[in-house]
């Protein structure tokens, strides 16, 4: 299955996507994540559509994983300002970021100067959970897992680096991580080591490597993330970039106004976003998304 979201005549709608049509669902799509029965009804071509994030309603920050491809941990060394282990750790480093970050797979990026000179893309792939659990044992971790989805973590290096080491701010401004366009479920996956992670900027493929390269595997995430840590259903689980941020370019890529960002995971479906100036320093502006 793959699980949608959209807004039909003011309502947001679970949807499942089946080539080029949508079938309405008369849950939404937390409400399906989270086991609720959904009933078909009616169908639609996907062009009448938007599609948007396919989760609205979190639980808690979105969980993030760090340094899970060997190569992007190896291109940043000397480039993290003193920050971080000088080898790779034995286990999967975790931070969060705020739920106020996502955005739909068309939206805009918000994009502030003001508040970032470095604002660097990283395409990932997500895990939506579908069942509690705490201290899940590896082999059992996928049980737990609703489906995957698309993502770009979009971060602000500045901001990462200034505040005491830890990445919450440089990670969390508002409107700046799309998600989508779907959530797939594992029985449309042939293979989870074999997904292909992409990310083109204005036409130019910066980022492309294999889910093989994690140095952790998705069942192994949910293992370390959930040991004596409850992970309910509706939490979504980023598991890391491969090589080619701009950070660690020489030189050095950022995103500005108006780039075009495609985030493409092979089987997963892709993402396309416009960067776009945003004043987010007014309290209770408008930002791409909401």
């Amino acid at each position: 299955m793959k699980l949608a979201s959209v807004t039909v005549d003011g309502v947001r709608r679970g949807g499942v996507v089946d080539g080029d049509s949508i079938t309405l669902l008369t849950a939404t799509a937390d409400d399906v994540v989270r086991g609720a029965e959904a009933v078909p009804d009616g169908t639609v071509p996907l062009s009448q559509v938007r599609l948007e994030s396919p989760l609205h309603r979190f639980n808690r920050d979105v969980l993030c994983t760090g340094w899970n491809y060997l190569d992007h941990f190896e291109e940043s060394k000397g480039k993290r300002e003193g920050q971080g282990p000088a080898s790779l750790p034995e286990r999967p480093a975790f931070f969060t970021k705020g739920p106020d970050t996502v955005v739909g797979p068309s939206d805009d990026i918000a994009y502030d100067p003001r508040l970032s000179r470095m604002w660097d893309y990283e395409a990932e792939i997500a895990m939506v959970i579908g069942r509690d659990g705490r201290s899940i044992p590896e082999e059992e971790a996928l049980d737990h897992v609703f489906g995957f989805l698309v993502a770009n973590d979009v971060s602000q290096r500045d901001l990462q680096r200034a505040h005491g080491g830890q990445w919450l701010k440089g990670k969390s401004l508002d409107a700046t991580m799309p998600l989508g366009p779907w959530v797939t479920t594992l029985d449309e996956i042939d293979d989870l080591t074999r997904l292909q992670v992409q990310c083109e900027v204005n036409g130019v493929l910066l980022q492309n490597a294999s889910s093989g390269q994690m140095a952790f595997s998705f069942a192994r995430i949910i293992a370390e993330l959930s040991h004596g840590m409850t992970l309910r259903a509706g939490d979504v689980v980023l598991t890391g970039t491969p090589s080619g941020v701009g950070n660690a370019r020489e030189p050095q890529v950022f995103l500005r106004d108006g780039d075009v960002v495609l985030t493409r995971v092979s089987g997963l479906g892709e993402l396309r976003n416009t960067v776009r100036l945003t004043d987010l320093g007014e309290p209770g502006g408008t930002v791409p998304g909401s």
